[in-house]
């Protein structure tokens, strides 16, 4: 029987259809891109920039109407080299594909803001990087909280919530890395006319892997921070599972009884099996969340939903600037212009004129 062979060359070819690492910068691809990309494809590479990964899933929930929708356009944007993607091993199954900024989106990016690419602080071996991160697990889970929120505020039925901020935990340090960093920052606005309401606050996700101790003892960044802006913004923390919410509420109430100013960092907890997986949109804006007392650390107590969680605080002053809830960040504003390393924080919902509804089958 005879049989052919394949030179060795031919194994080293580019993937059928996409473009070459080389060609992703050049003016050519770059003038192809501009008559391919939307304002919603612009706004997802500035979403990945700003949150490093987000899954098949994720992506879906924020930006687009259908499973196929999002499998198309993020087929096409990969081909483009806009984005880039790997897929985690996992022992059972097969875990979601991941993406990231690709070398000729970080291009877009960049242009769009005035700057070189080098100015964005990228690079795609380090974006790529985060495969195998051992934060991997922890920046996904950071992520699905927020996409999560936005998923029920994209449905019809709950029309009236949006989510208005979404920091990134690398934004956070930028802004109070010096006394705390937060695994995230968002704000909630729900209601119409003169009904609105917004709740403000910082996210500490917890995947079980860290101490009870060490989880109580970030109060005190906190505590300093709180301090040093005269603001008191909420802490809320999410944790696997209510067995571990428990311990985790021991904790924080010791660290937060011995705080000088406790009310100046108030606190609640929500475990993620406290979701109901049978609504339409399960997510961190149910009634999940049991503020912390120290008079009350273990015993069960009304759990609030997002939208009425200051009510456990009623000396909480709302956050700053509530006519304008989509610039006007509680603990500090962003300036409008671009500076490296610092883009403006991405809008959490895509641009006017994209498709909102999350249904099966829309485009």
């Amino acid at each position: 029987m005879i049989t052919t062979t394949t030179r060795q060359h031919t194994l080293r070819g580019h993937l059928p259809g996409r473009h070459p690492a080389r060609a992703a910068g050049s003016v050519e691809h770059q003038a192809t891109l501009a008559a391919r990309l939307t304002i919603r494809d612009k706004w997802l590479l500035a979403l990945l920039h700003e949150h490093r990964v987000l899954t098949t899933s994720q992506i879906q929930d924020v930006a687009f109407p259908s499973g196929r929708s999002t499998r198309q356009r993020l087929r096409d944007l990969y081909l483009w080299r806009a984005v880039s993607r790997f897929q985690p091993f996992q022992q059972l199954g097969s875990a979601p594909m991941h993406y990231v900024l690709g070398p000729a989106g970080a291009a877009v990016l960049a242009a769009e803001h005035g700057l070189e690419v080098k100015d964005l602080g990228y690079r795609h071996d380090r974006a790529m990087g985060i495969a195998h991160n051992q934060r991997l697990a922890h920046t996904v889970g950071v992520n699905d909280f927020f996409t999560s929120l936005i998923a029920r505020s994209r449905a019809a039925s709950a029309a009236a919530e949006a989510v208005t901020v979404w920091w990134s935990e690398s934004r956070c340090a930028r802004h109070f890395g010096d006394l705390v960093i937060p695994d995230g920052y968002g704000r909630w606005r729900s209601g119409r006319g003169t009904a609105v309401r917004e709740v403000e606050w910082f996210l500490e996700f917890d995947t079980g892997t860290e101490s009870l101790t060490k989880v109580g003892r970030k109060l005190l960044g906190y505590a300093r921070l709180a301090e040093s802006t005269g603001i008191a913004t909420p802490v809320l923390v999410w944790l696997p599972t209510t067995r571990r919410e428990a311990g985790a509420r021991t904790a924080l109430a010791r660290v937060h009884a011995d705080l000088d100013v406790p009310c100046a960092v108030p606190v609640a907890t929500a475990a993620a099996d406290l979701l109901n997986p049978a609504a339409p949109h399960p997510s961190p804006a149910e009634a999940v969340w049991l503020p912390l007392t120290s008079a009350r650390t273990n015993r069960a107590g009304p759990r609030y939903s997002l939208t009425d969680l200051p009510d456990a605080w009623p000396r909480l002053a709302p956050p700053a600037d509530p006519t304008a809830p989509d610039t006007g960040e509680g603990q500090v504003s962003e300036t409008a212009g671009a500076s490296p390393y610092r883009l403006p924080a991405p809008a959490a919902v895509p641009p006017p004129g994209t498709p909102n509804r999350v249904a099966r089958g829309e485009n």
